[in-house]
């Protein structure tokens, strides 16, 4: 039997690395583990439940789940059997937009997790003329509850006709609608293949050091994003269990219970686990503070491949022992990888968690992808630092004569759903998918990006601006939590910054600056003289037609849910400065 499609690879694991574990969700404080064996019979008796709702090939059946959970894959997998698919929704979106998504792909059905999203989906229901049921996975009064599926699945009578709908579906067919968050305009619905997805799957099982049937993942990026559900085929499809983190602020906590051989991050979480452990390296005193130091200083300077020489590298196996060992300690002590991706790594970082003996590997691509391209590996050469590594097997990248990045391979998306004007935008007639990054590719084949080309711009003086470069740069100051680099037709470069309040607060307290809340605290000489040297040091890196002249701090978080934020941590500019307005004329003048 071949295993191409992607509701192939649990019957994959079952015939080759059967686990008790193969998906494991903390409930009331126990991990309730769901063996490939049940993994596989739940997914089927969906997949019957749903043809005697009516479910045909094609229909659409949306899944929103606050955080990840054995449940979505049961669905997940139950869904694409039946020939249907699933339109994986961000649970933060606004309630426009869940009417939009559920609109636009006419979706039939939908599965919540929780209460608070039912909420969501009952206050437009009667928006979405398609959606016939809403069904739960939590028990909730008056709602339909997912196990009513499962039962009505427990008759195997139609299995004949699951089998005959399962043998016609084909890897080239629509496995999937996922709906780009977008930071600007309507979200686009990404049609994805079971090529598309399950061949980026298994050429990036050469990428992370998995041991086949051993291993354990945890799960906490959103799994509705395609780069968590992607890998989550691939922790099946090698037979590793997939433990699910509670939320974002029980990571630390589930880590040191699963102590994972791998996982996923975005850098911005990365940063905040690194703002936490010089937090507390700074609150050491004596001759601990200075070991702590020292061993972040040697951690920054860290080469792969033992670049640094004999010395550098004795130097670090006591740091290692002395400091580093209680870093992985927090991590769960067996992580042999981070696969980190959705937005660029701060060079700074992937060196000193690598020479902590974190591995931390960036790699790169989008949702029309799949989505990763390119992903770095510390085996056989494949780690550079500032690259997003080398390409993945049959992946044909190449540079455009205006630096763009485009690609070709069996992971480039079928196009844009109901939207043939946009598809033919992004795919050219060489079959290219434009991605819209700037990048180069060096002599040893690993790709670098330098900035989104539509987020380039120019100032009035005709200098070019690229501001992604200068707002990871900026975010390398523990007073910055989030920075937006402004200035397109204007006199000079700007920024409109977010404080890492946390932090900002703290040190306010130890100078003895009084106030009454973060708009008080943003207005304060003291707090804006204090940016401004920060923002005067990492200018120094910058040509002077790029560097920050002005900046205005907010008083508020940027948010997913206030839509500051997509739901990958990506700055929605227009939303930013659209709110930001009078901050912007106070720093350009008023527009008459």
């Amino acid at each position: 039997m071949q295993y191409k499609r992607l509701f192939d690879f649990p019957q994959y694991q079952l015939d080759t690395y059967p686990r008790e574990d193969a998906l494991v969700t903390k409930k009331n404080g126990t991990w309730v583990k769901t063996s490939t064996q049940s993994f596989v019979d739940q997914a089927s008796a969906i997949s019957r439940g749903l043809l005697r709702m009516g479910v045909q090939k094609n229909d659409k059946i949306a899944l929103i789940s606050t955080v990840n959970r054995t449940e979505w894959n049961i669905m997940d997998i139950g869904i694409m059997q039946t020939g249907a698919q699933d339109v994986p929704i961000y649970p933060t979106i606004s309630e426009e937009d869940y009417a939009y998504v559920m609109n636009h792909s006419e979706s039939k059905y939908v599965f919540v997790s929780d209460k608070e999203v039912y909420d969501k989906v009952m206050s437009i229901k009667k928006d979405v003329p398609s959606l016939k049921e809403v069904f739960s996975f939590d028990d909730i009064t008056g709602c339909k509850s997912w196990k009513d599926v499962l039962q009505m699945g427990e008759d195997t009578s139609n299995q004949g006709e699951l089998d005959e709908i399962k043998a016609s579906i084909d890897i080239e067919d629509l496995a999937t609608l996922i709906y780009t968050s977008g930071t600007t305009g309507r979200p686009k619905g990404v049609m994805l293949s079971h090529k598309n997805i399950a061949s980026n799957a298994m050429h990036c099982d050469e990428r992370l050091p998995i041991v086949k049937g051993e291993s354990t993942a945890l799960s906490f990026l959103p799994v509705c994003h395609i780069y968590e559900r992607m890998l989550q085929y691939l922790y099946v499809y090698t037979g590793t269990g997939i433990y699910f983190a509670e939320s974002l602020e029980t990571i630390s906590e589930n880590l040191k219970e699963v102590k994972p051989d791998v996982m996923s991050a975005v850098p911005r979480l990365l940063e905040k686990v690194y703002d936490k452990i010089i937090a507390k390296g700074t609150d050491l005193t004596g001759v601990k503070k200075k070991l702590f130091f020292w061993a972040v200083e040697l951690g920054l300077e860290w080469e792969p491949y033992g670049a640094n020489g004999w010395w550098y590298e004795q130097k670090l196996k006591l740091a290692k022992k002395l400091i580093f060992s209680k870093w992985q300690e927090a991590l769960g002590g067996n992580l042999k990888a981070i696969a980190s991706g959705s937005a660029a790594l701060q060079p700074r970082l992937a060196r000193v968690f690598n020479a902590a003996g974190v591995p931390v590997m960036e790699g790169y691509g989008l949702t029309e992808t799949s989505p990763v391209i390119s992903v770095n590996d510390m085996r056989n050469g494949g780690f550079k630092i500032g690259t997003v590594g080398k390409m993945l097997k049959e992946t044909d990248v190449q540079i455009a004569e205006d630096g763009e990045i485009i690609i070709n391979g069996p992971q480039r998306m079928i196009g844009y759903y109901k939207d043939q004007e946009k598809t033919d935008e992004a795919i050219d007639a060489q079959g290219y998918f434009h991605t819209g990054d700037i990048g180069e590719i060096d002599s040893e084949g690993f790709l670098k990006i330098t900035d989104r080309k539509k987020e380039m711009f120019k100032t009035s003086g005709g200098k070019y601006v690229a501001p992604q470069v200068i707002e990871n740069t900026m975010k390398q100051s523990r007073f910055i939590e989030q920075i937006m680099v402004i200035g397109e037709g204007e006199k000079m470069p700007a920024a409109l910054i977010q404080p890492n309040f946390e932090f900002l607060h703290d040190w306010a307290k130890r100078k003895g600056i009084s106030f009454t809340d973060n708009k008080d605290l943003c207005a304060n000489e003291r707090v804006i003289e204090r940016y401004q040297r920060e923002i005067d040091e990492h200018n120094e890196k910058f040509g002077k037609w790029e560097r920050v002249k002005a900046f205005e701090l907010t008083p508020e978080e940027w948010t997913i849910e206030d839509e500051h934020l997509t739901p990958t941590m990506k700055l929605k500019r227009r939303n930013i400065k659209s709110r930001y307005q009078d901050l912007y004329d106070k720093i350009y003048g008023t527009k008459l």
